[in-house]
């Protein structure tokens, strides 16, 4: 078991910035490929931002945030980001840590983000 714990969450006023952390074992980040996603009311769970392997190496982001989020991790630090700008209220939602590989898929528990005036 992979336990992730996000933070960083809260309301933010349209076109605000946040940035959301996730803390994960060491090992987790040379083992499994690690992502962002969210979640919003009445909505399935997305896709937000990813790394394309265990290595880091490139990102991919989903095309409603492109331009606007940024993923990064730190090794160092047993962390992973997400840096968000611009926000829109349609960005509001839970958004999750993920790690996956190994045939496993670990979520953390979501941090709310709320965009509104």
């Amino acid at each position: 078991q992979v336990q992730l714990v996000e933070s960083g969450g809260g309301l933010v006023p349209p076109g605000g910035s946040l940035r959301l952390s996730c803390v994960a074992p060491a090992f987790t980040f040379s083992r499994y490929v690690m992502a962002w996603y969210r979640q919003a009311p009445g909505k399935e769970r997305e896709l937000v931002a990813a790394f394309s392997s265990s290595a880091g190496g490139t990102t991919h982001y989903a095309n409603s945030v492109k331009g606007r989020f940024t993923i990064s991790r730190d090794i160092s630090k047993n962390t992973m980001y997400l840096q968000m700008n611009s926000l829109r209220p349609e960005d509001t939602a839970v958004y999750y840590c993920n790690a996956r590989g190994w045939g496993n898929d670990y979520y953390g528990q979501g941090t709310q983000v709320t965009v509104s005036s």
